[in-house]
């Protein structure tokens, strides 16, 4: 590997743990940039758009690329990813109403009129459309209409199309109905433990043991999704409307 690469590593570069591996990170270190995910490598990019390839809105994990990684690598695909940096009107960064498997609580989007952040935009290929997908089974992937959400480019180019992955199970509200925002992991694990007896007993008392528990356990983070909503802490997204 050359010098230039090298330096242009995911570990050189502070990308390379993926919340998979590390729950309590999630949603990983995103990118300070546009770039295109070569394996191990985030390199600089020659254009921004990417005909023939699907893009696809990161508000979660999906934006760090250890963890795209890690997803690519688990199902042996070794294309690389563009992954280009927008200004998105109109979405919002909400919490996924269900307990993952991986032992995090997901981010999901959620409609929020007026709402301006920046986010990434991956552009896949079949191939790895197929396998995102799959890896997102309590999402559905949705268009977002540019009618409605505006996802513009550094170049100032608006997308005419773009998609997203809006959670089948809703989000989990502030407690007046809103949808919440996604604080990161340990302080969200925390805060939600706090405010749930019934949380603590099936989880522990810690972002820790939460965890652990839920890494070990398939059938418990289905508990946990179901406690959600039996203790009536989730809310519409405001994006079910727009399933395909």
């Amino acid at each position: 590997m050359d010098g230039r690469r090298e330096r242009r590593t995911l570990e050189a570069l502070g990308l390379a743990l993926a919340p998979r591996d590390h729950p309590l990170l999630y949603p990983g270190v995103w990118p300070a940039g546009s770039g295109l995910l070569d394996g191990g490598t985030l390199l600089p990019l020659d254009r921004l758009t990417h005909p023939g390839r699907t893009p696809v809105l990161a508000v979660g994990s999906n934006a760090s690329p250890g963890q795209l990684r890690h997803k690519m690598a688990g199902l042996g695909i070794t294309s690389p990813i563009p992954m280009v940096r927008a200004r998105v009107t109109g979405i919002g960064i909400g919490v996924s109403g269900h307990v993952s498997r991986h032992g995090y609580v997901s981010a999901s989007p959620v409609d929020s009129p007026g709402a301006r952040r920046e986010l990434f935009v991956i552009w896949l290929d079949a191939e790895q459309l197929v396998a995102v997908d799959a890896t997102e089974p309590n999402f559905d992937r949705v268009s977002l209409p540019a009618s409605r959400f505006r996802v513009e480019l550094e170049d100032g180019e608006a997308l005419p199309e773009v998609f997203s992955y809006v959670n089948r199970h809703g989000v989990l509200h502030d407690g007046g109905g809103v949808p919440r925002s996604h604080p990161g992991q340990r302080a969200l694990i925390g805060e939600l433990l706090l405010g749930s007896p019934a949380l603590r007993r099936l989880f522990g008392r810690s972002p820790e043991e939460f965890v652990a528990r839920a890494r070990a356990d398939a059938r418990l983070c289905e508990r946990g999704t179901r406690l959600f909503a039996d203790e009536r802490l989730v809310t519409r997204s405001g994006l079910e409307h727009l399933r395909m």
